[in-house]
């Protein structure tokens, strides 16, 4: 298994193919959440993607957003995701860590901003996120924004 973070025009349309095909088995699929995926942020200067591949296959993914594209100023992670058949591996700490790793090279001395789902409070203030806003609906699933401060 092998990470890889790249910006969207260096990514393969094998890999691009894989990513995006996890990203709806997850978010679209698996929580029965039609929403639109493709948001145009994955184009965007400065985002980068995070994925682990294994034997050409996709197996956790997250996207790293600079300031501007979600929240005006601060950089922002989101699609953290892994894929079901590799959910006994426990990835998603090390998928998580990584991005912020990332997050914090690419802008350092910023808070770094998400909006998780409700449920995975408690394994996001596990890397020093911190709940800033009561629950609201985001395509029908209760999420607050949370801030990882610098």
């Amino acid at each position: 298994m092998q990470w890889h973070s790249c910006s969207f025009s260096e990514l393969d349309s094998g890999t691009l193919y894989q990513i995006l095909q996890l990203r709806v088995d997850v978010f679209v699929v698996e929580q029965n959440c039609p929403y639109p995926e493709l948001d145009g942020k994955d184009l965007l200067p400065g985002t980068l993607h995070l994925y682990l591949q294994n034997e050409q296959k996709v197996l956790a993914y997250a996207r790293i957003l600079p300031p501007g594209a979600s929240y005006a100023d601060n950089p922002s992670l989101g699609r953290i995701c892994v894929a079901q058949s590799a959910r006994q591996l426990a990835l998603g700490k090390e998928l998580v860590r990584r991005s912020v790793e990332l997050a914090e090279q690419q802008w350092p001395a910023n808070t770094i901003r998400i909006s998780a789902q409700c449920y995975l409070q408690r394994f996001y203030e596990g890397f020093g996120f911190i709940a800033c806003s009561e629950s609201y609906l985001e395509d029908n699933i209760p999420h607050l924004e949370m801030l990882r401060p610098v």
